[in-house]
C-alpha cells in the first residue's frame, strides 16, 4: 500500500513538472516574440512624444535608352487596299530598324486600327414631304499602325529618325530618353534622402534638448522627370533629302523625398 502511494506521488510530481516546463516554454516564446516585434519600425506602443523630419536626395544620370513612337496611316476603298499601303511603309521602316541593329524584342506594335470613313450627302427637296435631309455614304476605310521602338544606342537616335523619314513615315513622336536600370538610381537617391533626414533629426533633437529613441514611421515620395527631345520637325518625313537631326540627351534627375518620424524623450 505504501509503495502504491509513493508511486502515485511520483506520477503527480512528474505531471506537475511537465506542466511547469510547458508553461515556461510558452511564456518564453511569447516574450521572445514580443521582443522581436520591437525591431520593426513603429512596433510596440505608439509614442506620445515624437518629431518628424523630411529629407531629400537626388542623383543625375545620362539616359541610356531612347523610345521612339511612329505611325503609318493610309486610306483605301477597302480595308485590304488601305492595309496594303500601311504594310508597305511599316515593312520598309522595320527593315531599316533591323539593319540598324535594333533587336526584335525592342520593336512592338502598340496600336492597329481600321475604321470606315463616311461622307455626308445632303438631299435637296422642294416638296413638303421631304425625306431625311441627308445621309451618310461609305467612301472607304482608314487604317493606322503604331510602332514603339527602343534604341539602346542613344547615339544612333538621329540616324534612326532620318531613316524612318526616308522610309515614308510622317508621324513620329519622341525620342523619350530614359534609364534602363532606374531602380538602382532610385535606391541611391533614397539613401541620400534618408541620410539627409537623419542629419536633420539629430540637429533638431540637439536644439530641442531631447533624445531620439527609435523610428516609428517612414514614408517616401519620388519625382522622376523625363527629358523629351523635339525631333519631329528636324526629321522631316517627305521622303526626300533628309538630314539626321542632332538629338541632345541631357541628364535625367532621379529624386527621393522621405519623411521619418522619431519617438523622443
Amino acid at each position: 500500500m505504501q509503495n502504491e502511494t509513493l508511486l502515485t506521488h511520483k506520477y503527480i510530481i512528474r505531471a506537475a513538472l511537465s506542466l511547469l516546463v510547458a508553461a515556461s516554454l510558452f511564456f518564453a516564446a511569447k516574450i521572445i516574440t514580443e521582443v522581436k516585434s520591437y525591431k520593426y519600425i513603429g512596433g510596440g506602443v505608439l509614442a506620445s512624444n515624437a518629431i518628424s523630419v523630411s529629407g531629400e536626395g537626388e542623383v543625375f544620370a545620362v539616359p541610356d535608352i531612347a523610345t521612339i513612337i511612329f505611325s503609318a496611316e493610309s486610306q483605301g476603298k477597302t480595308v485590304a487596299m488601305a492595309q496594303k499601303e500601311v504594310s508597305k511603309k511599316i515593312d520598309a521602316a522595320l527593315a531599316f530598324l533591323k539593319n540598324s541593329g535594333i533587336s526584335d524584342k525592342d520593336i512592338k506594335t502598340t496600336n492597329y486600327s481600321a475604321y470606315p470613313r463616311y461622307e455626308y450627302n445632303e438631299v435637296v427637296c422642294l416638296s413638303l414631304n421631304c425625306p431625311r435631309p441627308g445621309k451618310q455614304t461609305l467612301v472607304g476605310y482608314d487604317v493606322t499602325q503604331t510602332i514603339s521602338v527602343k534604341a539602346r544606342d542613344t547615339d544612333k537616335v538621329g540616324a534612326i529618325l532620318e531613316g524612318l523619314a526616308k522610309a515614308g513615315i510622317t508621324e513620329i513622336s519622341g525620342p523619350n530618353f530614359s534609364i534602363d536600370d532606374e531602380e538602382k538610381l532610385k535606391a541611391e537617391a533614397r539613401k541620400y534622402a534618408i541620410a539627409d533626414a537623419k542629419e536633420k533629426a539629430a540637429a533638431l533633437a540637439g536644439d530641442l534638448g531631447v533624445s531620439l529613441v527609435r523610428i516609428i514611421s517612414f514614408s517616401e515620395a519620388g519625382n522622376y522627370p523625363i527629358y523629351y527631345a523635339k525631333a519631329l520637325e528636324s526629321a522631316g518625313g517627305n521622303g526626300g533629302d533628309v538630314l539626321a537631326p542632332e538629338i541632345p540627351k541631357g541628364e535625367n534627375k532621379i529624386s527621393s523625398n522621405v519623411t521619418i518620424t522619431y519617438e523622443i524623450r
